[in-house]
């Protein structure tokens, strides 16, 4: 009986691990090819190094993990967050590894406007307590700025509509930062296009703007959701320059909208807001240069009739001058009196003073004294100095030595004489030089000399002038020649020649006669 039974155990089919793994993968993915999950986002981290995202969908009963692969996050039109209601689209599978089952989301969309709302409103109640949106940090936007930063998609009418209007009302330099406007990056891209604008420098190549606009036509909230990213509200908040925030319609708003400095109803409106009318300008600049011409020239003639009336109520000069005029005349009239009295009363004193020889003996000896001690005194203060010179110059003397002097002079002596040493040398090598420049000299004059030439048994032709005949078409019949050779030379007269034309002697050369023909020598 036991054999039986062992024999009944062994009847059923044996199944490898990867056997059934593979049996139950295929069986999940075929009943569950396409399926649409609604739960909530838990354990979400973000993006693995990677690329790929993993979590888990869950609701008050059970648990789903799920995946979603790098080629699909970037086709998302949001990012997954942690706590958010979505509806997943995918297939789901297993993974034998560890013997669970998993959906790959295909396709990732929030459970209705609600949930997105929901976290829009939680988002805009956390960043309003850090005091992000609060009026008091809002800088005022420049009346006339130099240049604008656009940060937008390249391909839409939202730029060409920006330009066109900055265009109409106040031309000036326009930057476009390209970013996407919609989708998974989109909010990245800003975040960084808002940062790079706020990181160039004033003076660069690239110059700062002094306004930026951030600009995106109208769309569902599930559109604009990149608008809603929490780093990019951060980044318009801490923006060094003024931002003016232009995305949808101005039914629509977004957490951007909020962060900003002014929000415009539409990007066509944040042009007219970012620059003033030109033509408004120079008309307003007019009126006011006209104003200010009419208030000068009536301020001009109202200080003028202020001088005038001025002028009418000061006195004539001959009034201004009459009673300083009368004083003179009274100062003339008693100064002839007060000289003649004040010379009678210094004639007076002088003649009550009465000097005798001994008045003047008395002063003479009171002079005498005084200069007695003067002297005195200047001989103390003399001899004095003289004791404190001998005394400073008795101790400086003790301090005066002639060795260092001697030494010093050694020194010099030794250093001179190494000079000297030195120099002797300089000029033997220096005289030893040239003379073995001038040896080669003369050897490379000798060799090129003619006379080399002539001692091989040349000779050099040269005519009654001197000047040298180098060709035989130079000789002509009686011509008389000089011979140079390597010991002497020797006068000869040419017996034939090449005929030449008759030419003009020179003067003071010797001329022959055509028909002196003869032997060369």
């Amino acid at each position: 009986m036991s054999d039986a039974a062992s024999e009944s155990r062994t009847n059923a089919t044996e199944y490898t691990v990867s056997e059934i793994s593979g049996a139950l993968k295929r069986t999940v993915e075929d009943v569950f090819g396409n399926v649409r999950v609604r739960g909530e986002i838990s354990g979400y981290r973000g993006p693995h190094s990677s690329g790929h995202a993993y979590f888990c969908l869950k609701d008050d009963r059970a648990r789903l993990d799920a995946v979603v692969w790098k080629t699909t996050m970037g086709r998302l039109k949001f990012r997954p967050e942690e706590g958010m209601e979505v509806i997943a689209t995918g297939r789901l599978t297993t993974y034998p590894g560890k013997s669970t089952y998993q959906i790959v989301i295909d396709n990732l969309e929030p459970a209705g406007a609600g949930a997105l709302m929901a976290l829009l409103e939680e988002r805009k109640r956390r960043l309003q307590a850090e005091g992000l949106f609060d009026a008091g940090r809002k800088r005022l936007l420049p009346f006339m700025p130099r240049v604008i930063g656009v940060v937008t998609s390249p391909t839409g009418s939202v730029i060409r509509d920006i330009i066109h209007r900055i265009k109409d009302r106040f031309p000036l330099h326009v930057l476009v930062w390209p970013v996407r406007v919609q989708g998974e990056t989109a909010g990245a891209e800003v975040t960084a296009a808002v940062n790079g604008f706020n990181t160039l420098a004033l003076d660069g190549a690239i110059p700062q703007p002094d306004l930026l606009i951030v600009a995106r036509g109208g769309g569902s909230l599930e559109d604009l959701w990149g608008f809603n990213d929490e780093a990019l509200a951060r980044a318009v908040a801490a923006s060094r320059i003024p931002v003016i925030s232009a995305v949808g319609h101005e039914t629509d708003w977004t957490l951007i909208d909020l962060a900003a400095d002014v929000r415009a109803p539409t990007p066509t409106g944040a042009a007219e807001i970012a620059v003033p009318v030109r033509a408004d300008l120079e008309v307003t600049l007019a009126g006011l240069g006209a104003r200010l011409k009419a208030a000068v020239s009536r301020n001009f003639e109202r200080k003028r009739q202020a001088v005038r009336a001025a002028a009418r109520a000061l006195p004539s000069p001959d009034q201004l001058l009459a009673l300083p005029r009368r004083r003179f005349d009274e100062a003339t009239s008693r100064l002839g009196r007060a000289l003649s009295v004040s010379v009678q009363r210094k004639r007076a004193r002088l003649q009550a003073q009465r000097l005798t020889p001994a008045t003047l003996s008395r002063r003479m000896n009171e002079a005498r004294t005084l200069a007695g001690r003067d002297l005195a005194r200047a001989q103390a203060a003399f001899f004095a100095i003289v004791r404190e010179r001998r005394t400073r110059l008795s101790r400086t003397a003790a301090r005066l030595s002639p060795a260092p002097i001697a030494r010093r002079q050694k020194l010099q002596a030794d250093t001179l004489a190494a000079l000297s040493r030195r120099q002797d040398r300089l000029i033997s090598v220096r005289l030893e030089r040239l003379r073995g420049k001038l040896t080669q000299a003369d050897r490379l004059l000798a060799t090129l000399s003619h006379k080399a030439v002539l001692a091989r048994g040349f000779a050099l032709v040269k005519d009654a002038d001197g000047a040298v005949i180098k060709q035989a078409a130079e000789v002509v019949p009686g011509m008389a020649l000089s011979l140079e050779f390597a010991d002497g030379t020797a006068d000869a007269v040419a017996t034939s020649g090449a005929a030449r034309p008759k030419t003009i002697a020179k003067p003071g050369a010797k001329t022959k006669e055509p028909g002196n023909q003869g032997s060369l020598f």
